[in-house]
């Protein structure tokens, strides 16, 4: 639970961090569309199918369960309709991450790679299955139909620590794919190369910001 002893207002951190999410998803807008070619379900040119895994990964899944943590202090709103705010944002991040993880399996079946022989790959889907689990207990706990008001109590600390530990697996699953893709790509220090790394960068000091906005003051369940 966040630490009342801190004399900061999140408010400062939870701005940054929004800016760090119009910044991300600029850059990834740019890399996949400007120099991979775009986006396609279904398409000859196969990697424009795998596109749509970055795309879903980062914007969808990691930095809307970011904007859902930093739910209760960047909506000025009842605890109850806090808690809505943060399970709905986290049930799209699901979506988005179920979505984005067909697409890369149709992109490595469409063109002949293995499934899941990376570090990248198994720490993502684990992260996506605790998740997954995180948001369904969570939703029984604390929305319907509803544990006691004693159970919550004691859910609660575990509930946030869980779900931070769970955001930095993300963190860490996005920058093991940038890596990763930069290496595939044989990137070096070009145009797109910055890109990739900038983002990395960027995600870095999002997930840095989303934690410090936890442990300031001015949160509640």
């Amino acid at each position: 639970m966040p630490n009342k002893n801190y004399k900061v207002s999140p408010v400062p951190v939870t701005l940054f961090a929004h800016l760090l999410f119009i910044a991300i998803t600029t850059l990834i807008l740019v890399w996949l569309l400007h120099f991979r070619e775009g986006l396609a379900f279904t398409s000859t040119n196969k990697p424009k199918i795998f596109n749509i895994h970055p795309l879903l990964m980062v914007i969808g899944f990691l930095l809307l369960a970011g904007e859902a943590i930093m739910a209760y202090t960047t909506v000025p709103t009842s605890s109850k309709k806090h808690k809505l705010y943060h399970m709905i944002l986290h049930f799209i991040a699901l979506v988005a991450a179920v979505i984005g993880l067909y697409a890369v399996f149709k992109y490595h079946k469409e063109a002949g790679i293995p499934h899941m022989y990376t570090f990248h790959s198994w720490i993502g889907l684990s992260t996506i299955i605790l998740f997954a689990l995180q948001w369904l207990l969570s939703f029984l706990t604390f929305l319907f139909p509803g544990a006691r008001t004693s159970t919550r109590s004691r859910v609660v600390p575990w509930h946030a620590l869980i779900g931070i530990i769970i955001f930095f697996l993300a963190i860490v699953a996005a920058e093991t794919g940038l890596v990763q893709k930069f290496i595939f790509l044989g990137l070096t220090r070009n145009q797109e190369g910055l890109i990739v790394n900038f983002t990395g960068l960027l995600i870095l000091l999002f997930g840095i910001s989303v934690g410090v906005a936890v442990l300031l003051p001015g949160r509640g369940y």
